[in-house]
């Protein structure tokens, strides 16, 4: 490896670890302020009825999720719109920090399906395979972290890579 190369590798992963972050307190913001939106299902009707007022849409699976036809499906048709509405997109691994960062207790079961709820006191644990970051026009959401995650977007498709892929590690 050359020296160009390690430091290239160097300075990706310390991006990653960046965007990473801001990831994290943008979801936390968004939680803070009911920006959020979580579920699959939930996210489509919300896409369906308001897509302008999406500015993020975080695909999350891990290993044992590549085999679930259907989610990959779903997956799919969520990109094809958030692409047609110019909607950012992320696809992240790492179920279980995403559950920690969003306050969920417990383990996060990946078999959760459609049945989950924005209520983080419901007994039902939520799915978080999709989430959505609403920007409402009455009171937008503010922060460095939607920023930063907005240019990382920005600059992954200026690379041709329309869906970027973070890992979020665990704490």
């Amino acid at each position: 490896m050359t020296l160009e190369e390690v430091v290239g590798c160097d300075m990706a992963d310390k991006k990653m670890d960046t965007v990473s972050q801001a990831l994290e307190e943008l979801l936390v913001a968004a939680q803070r302020q009911d920006c959020l939106t979580v579920g699959v299902y939930e996210s489509a009707k919300l896409m369906n009825v308001d897509p302008d007022s999406v500015v993020l849409c975080v695909l999350a699976t891990d290993e044992e999720d590549e085999d679930d036809i259907a989610l990959q499906i779903h997956f799919t048709l969520l990109q094809a719109f958030c692409c047609e509405n110019d909607i950012n997109i992320l696809r992240v691994s790492g179920l279980r920090r995403l559950a920690q960062v969003l306050g969920e207790p417990g383990d996060v079961d990946n078999s959760t399906g459609g049945s989950s709820n924005n209520n983080s006191n419901s007994s039902e644990p939520r799915d978080f395979h999709c989430i959505l970051v609403t920007n409402p026009q009455c009171q937008p959401l503010k922060c460095q972290a939607l920023q930063e995650v907005g240019n990382y977007c920005d600059e992954s498709r200026c690379r041709n890579q329309w869906v970027p892929c973070l890992s979020l590690r665990e704490r």
